[in-house]
């Protein structure tokens, strides 16, 4: 389990590090100075289970990253246990000083039949510090709260 998470771990990174270069390349993004607050790891658990990474950067002021969502599974007579999914680079993040927007492609998160998918367009929204509110606002889904990580 600890090697999974590991390779996750580089994944995502991997991951971010090209949805920085990409959204550098082409303008994406939003030119934040203040965007402090906001940069870094987010994490959230469910029922004590690893659910989201959310990795922000801000490099020479533009603002990028990538979000890795986990399924969530358990065999008959097993305990559940959590399986990262592919990290997705963060598309048109806007920042406005207590809230991020941004949207997620949906293409790979159930395959064939997300494969035309549009991207899915979440908030997240900062509650004090080191802690923000995650909505999905294409789904009537329950407000996630996610925590700063210092890795």
């Amino acid at each position: 389990m600890r090697i999974k998470c590991i390779v996750a771990g580089i994944l995502f990174v991997l991951i971010a590090s090209v949805a920085y270069s990409q959204a550098a390349h082409v303008g994406e993004g939003s030119s934040t100075p203040d965007a402090a607050p906001i940069v870094g790891v987010w994490r959230a658990d469910m029922d004590g289970l690893p659910s989201i990474a959310l990795l922000i950067t801000n490099e020479n002021g533009t603002l990028s990253g990538a979000a890795l969502f986990y399924f969530h599974h358990r065999d008959e007579g097993q305990p559940w246990t959590s399986t990262p999914g592919l990290p997705e680079p963060l598309f048109n993040p806007k920042f406005d000083g207590t809230t991020l927007t941004f949207q997620v492609s949906h293409r790979r998160a159930h395959p064939p039949r997300t494969l035309n998918d549009p991207p899915v367009s979440f908030r997240f929204k900062l509650i004090g510090a080191n802690r923000g509110e995650l909505v999905n606002e294409n789904e009537a889904s329950p407000v996630t709260v996610l925590v700063r990580s210092e890795y």
